[in-house]
């Protein structure tokens, strides 16, 4: 049987294609990584391409899945003293979370195998440092995003762009704009990226991408909401409401009470019903910067986690306003704090205040601020302290 897990791990590699590499600020040398995100954003991928090519067969790494049939019969403990004992050094676990007792199991391959280093995937609902073992002190956790716009300019046009801190964007965008746009045309590629360039499965068809999307969401839903959170599987259909009613009226003000009466649920299941769906990725809950416990407190709006989510949901008409603050949360909340603002749409790191709007957008509100700044859809040059909206999206 383990031979089996060996023979599978150097099948898998051996088939990987290169496609493209994402890039993530990761320090391998940590013993125990954990690597999270929403299903469909290229966890398995990413570890895989790590493996393939930052890695020597003198290093001995394995991978391994945590739904393979072998782990009903025998324990993770077990396996990782078997590998050590075959002299591996490198253990690479994908699905963590489809292992009931990884936590506890974890802390104690980390305390026992001095000398192996240990990644592993998990959902983003997943509580890393809340299982049955703390793991606050061992494991060191990263989370993986969908594609940035960056990312998606990378892969269709084969050049590299750098990445941009926002501070960055905000002190010279003028000519970072400038500069992007003299090798690519990057309005050229927003609206596809804004239709299909998050997930990075749009690369396998473009034509059924918003039904795989779909079919994403579901299973976060029906499998991971119940495994994870424990939800009773006869309420995931209210769950599935109260996403058709919210994905209906992005961005959604919600009115607790209505939306408790219109699933029958009551005011605190609500509540916790938008968390979860916020964990899952699904949405984006916008706060005020005044409120002290965002999982308590009623959100200001509720966006979709990216227009492409839009789109899947929305197949008939897509309102270009919502697209855009929608890609802004986006793109900007992956990275640095989004909340919203008393004078504008969002106030970043409660410093920055951004206006979101077409490239005819005025400035007015926000002429007594101090940070203000208008995020223009359908410029290709920023000026000022007007920025390009798609500039955004070089921020990972």
């Amino acid at each position: 049987m383990m031979n089996d897990l060996i023979d599978f791990s150097n099948r898998t590699l051996d088939e990987l294609e290169f496609r493209f590499t994402r890039f993530i600020d990761i320090d391998w040398n940590d013993r125990l990584i954990g690597l999270t995100g929403a299903r469909g954003v290229g966890k398995t991928t990413y570890l895989l391409h790590h493996i393939k090519y930052n890695l020597k067969e003198e290093d001995r790494p394995i991978f391994v899945s945590l739904d393979d049939l072998y782990f009903s019969s025998h324990t993770l403990l077990d396996f990782a003293g078997d590998w050590v004992k075959r002299g591996g050094t490198h253990l690479f676990l994908d699905e963590i979370h489809k292992y009931p007792n990884w936590s506890q199991e974890l802390k104690n391959i980390h305390d026992r195998y001095k000398k192996l280093n240990v990644v592993f995937t998990g959902s983003s609902l997943l509580h890393i440092f809340s299982g049955q073992a703390d793991l606050s002190r061992r494991a060191v956790v990263y989370t993986l995003n969908g594609l940035s716009f960056r990312e998606f300019l990378q892969i269709e046009t084969n050049k590299e762009f750098s990445i941009y801190t926002l501070e960055e964007i905000m002190q010279n965008h003028e000519s970072i704009s400038r500069e992007i746009a003299r090798n690519i045309k990057p309005l050229s590629f927003f609206d596809a990226y804004l239709i299909y360039g998050y997930y990075p499965f749009y690369l396998e068809s473009l034509k059924t991408y918003h039904r795989k999307l779909l079919g994403t969401i579901n299973l976060m839903l029906e499998v991971d909401l119940p495994y994870l959170r424990h939800v009773d599987v006869k309420y995931i259909h209210k769950l599935k409401k109260l996403l058709s009613i919210l994905s209906q009226g992005v961005p959604f003000q919600p009115n607790v009470s209505k939306l408790a009466s219109d699933i029958e649920v009551s005011r605190n299941t609500i509540m916790l019903y938008l968390n979860y769906l916020e964990e899952s990725k699904v949405i984006n809950l916008l706060h005020s910067s005044k409120s002290s416990d965002a999982h308590l407190a009623k959100p200001e709006k509720v966006y979709l986690h990216h227009p492409n989510v839009l789109h899947a949901l929305n197949r008939t008409y897509v309102n270009p306003g919502t697209m855009r603050e929608s890609f802004f949360y986006n793109q900007v909340g992956n990275i640095h704090s989004v909340t919203s603002s008393p004078f504008s749409d969002f106030l970043v790191d409660q410093k920055f205040t951004f206006e979101i709007g077409g490239k005819s957008k005025s400035k007015r509100q926000l002429k007594q601020i101090q940070h203000g700044y208008v995020a223009a859809d359908n410029i290709e040059y920023g000026f000022d302290n007007t920025v390009p909206l798609w500039l955004f999206g070089f921020l990972y």
